[in-house]
């Protein structure tokens, strides 16, 4: 099993306060690292995921550790439904509310659903498989326009239209099945590489479609709410994330706190991984850390 790294892991526990017998939620619990982090510091953790085959693997790792049902129990769910979770395993008042918004290792090189366009796999890109809608529905099925609209307002693409217009000719022979299909329509674009010099072509298409199939900002702008009227007062909420419109629903909410005075945002700025953890994990190169204790 690949455990992910998690970014900015010490940074985070110490926002978070931990300390032994205070009660935490780590509301993307993935494989269980940063509730095993948690866990060590002698904090008590729920952690939610929903994604059924992931909690198997975080079950495994953390019962190999010791830590479930003594200080770490587990729960399938949307986050977006954290306040509902969190009352449903009496874990209301809350010390520490963590939200790692990445996608884990595990989703991206094991999970077999098309994650990484590094590998050539079905196009579902489906966090649940519970989930009706795979990106290969929206590949196929959408309109040149939607498709434009989808890749600008969620891959935030310059050249949207253009990559909209070869899927719509590319599927007009073939329907999408794979990830390496949609990976070489892409890359067979005039001029993109050119245009990609830091990051593949492919990135900001394969974001687009994995908000889109799994409702992240959505999903995101519920859950803050409801995870802030889960904490304790004094309690803090930390949240990573991974691309401007993420960081931005945060960024949105804790001024909104601030404003009605009801919570203080700790890092006026994102707090960003140092150059040697970026080395050490390239994964972290995006990450924005921010923090709101409730008042």
């Amino acid at each position: 099993m690949v455990i992910h790294k998690p970014v900015l892991l010490e940074e985070a526990l110490d926002f978070l306060k931990v300390e032994k017998g205070k009660r935490f939620i780590d509301a993307t619990v993935g494989e269980g690292g940063q509730a095993s982090a948690i866990s060590q510091r002698g904090g008590i953790v729920l952690g939610i995921d929903r994604d059924p085959e992931i909690l198997k693997e975080a079950t495994s790792y953390l019962s190999d550790l010791g830590y479930l049902g003594k200080n770490v129990w587990l729960a399938q769910g949307n986050f977006r439904d954290i306040d509902q979770i969190a009352k449903e395993h009496g874990f209301t008042e809350a010390d520490g509310i963590l939200m790692d918004l990445g996608i884990s290792s595990w989703h991206l090189k094991e999970s077999g659903r098309g994650f990484s366009f590094q590998k050539d796999e079905p196009l579902d890109m489906r966090e649940d498989p519970g989930l009706t809608v795979t990106a290969a529905d929206l590949v196929n099925g959408l309109t040149k326009n939607e498709l434009e609209k989808l890749f600008q307002k969620f891959g935030e693409e310059k050249r949207a239209a253009q990559l909209a217009s070869a899927i719509v000719r590319a599927r007009s022979l073939k329907p999408f099945r794979t990830t390496g299909e949609l990976v070489e329509v892409v890359e067979g674009i005039q001029g993109i590489q050119g245009h990609r010099k830091k990051i593949h072509p492919a990135t900001r298409i394969f974001q687009a479609l994995r908000i889109a199939v799994n409702d992240e900002i959505e999903n995101l702008r519920s859950a803050l709410p409801r995870a802030f009227k889960v904490l304790k007062t004094g309690g803090r909420l930390v949240v990573l994330s991974f691309h401007s419109l993420e960081d931005r629903e945060v960024k949105n909410f804790f001024q909104q706190m601030e404003a009605n005075r009801r919570g203080a945002a700790l890092t006026k700025k994102p707090f960003r991984p140092s150059a040697a953890e970026v080395f050490r994990n390239p994964q972290a190169r995006s990450v924005k850390m921010r923090v709101l204790e409730k008042r």
